[in-house]
């Protein structure tokens, strides 16, 4: 059987598949129930590898946010872990990479309420450890001007925001550009995306879409190309990385 067809059986995607079986990404006992099935495993044999899927040790941590984290979303958090490179685009709001703790509180109780908020908070904040461990993600961003000039929060919020975006921009794996109205019509107007490498050449690069209740995985070859020569042509259009800190301090000073 295929790691495509097994994926389309599985109802997951052939990089979440693929990672389970290298043991990038651990697996639930339920999934291993469906799987089990799929390969007609039965029996004792079945029931060891569900004991195994139970007890497992090695858990990423955002398997312990769990509660807050949606399914579909705690898969998107799994691969931005493991990736070596991450290219993004966002019209409305900041990058949770890039995301003080006051302004990822204001979008949560904004867009989600009160429920779990100070745990999803957390966990924005935990995820930004890609950008500063041994070997840190590559990140490059192309932000909307709007970004900058919606006051998400109220000013006190917004201008650390902005002040946290320079300092961030500053590490030496950080590229963050911004587009200005002035760039006018872009090829990205209705598709915030993210983009993510990984440095095993074997893993295929995967485009990450989502709303408020799902994301989508994109891992065919010509959806990332297609991306990918997106995300370049943004790059072009927006300010240079230092014209757009300059941007960005303007910015920050409107709010002060």
């Amino acid at each position: 059987m295929t790691l495509d067809v097994a994926a389309r059986q599985l109802d997951m995607s052939k990089s979440n598949l693929s990672r389970i079986e290298t043991a990038q990404i651990g697996i639930k006992p339920r999934d291993v129930r469906a799987a089990l099935a799929l390969y007609q495993v039965t029996g004792a044999d079945a029931e060891a590898l569900i004991e195994i899927a139970r007890g497992a040790q090695q858990r990423g941590w955002w398997q312990n946010y769990s509660d807050v984290l949606p399914e579909w979303f705690e898969f998107y958090v799994g691969l931005e872990a493991e990736a070596a490179a991450l290219r993004t685009y966002e019209a409305e709001s900041v990058p949770g990479l890039l995301q003080t703790e006051a302004y990822a509180r204001a979008i949560f109780r904004r867009t989600a309420g009160e429920d779990g908020l100070e745990r999803k908070v957390a966990a924005r904040l935990r995820r930004q450890e890609v950008l500063r461990r041994d070997e840190p993600v590559q990140l490059s961003v192309v932000l909307n001007e709007a970004v900058l000039l919606r006051p998400v929060g109220g000013p006190t919020v917004m201008a650390e925001q902005l002040v946290h975006m320079n300092q961030i921009a500053q590490l030496p794996n950080v590229t963050i550009q911004v587009l200005p109205f002035a760039a006018g019509e872009h090829p990205a107007m209705t598709t915030p995306y993210v983009i993510l490498n990984f440095a095993d050449a074997a893993d295929a690069s995967v485009v990450y879409l989502d709303n408020l209740t799902m994301g989508l995985a994109l891992e065919d070859a010509d959806h990332v190309l297609g991306y990918s020569l997106l995300h370049e042509e943004l790059c072009r259009m927006a300010l240079d990385p230092g014209a757009s800190l300059t941007h960005l301090k303007e910015a920050s000073r409107n709010f002060a």
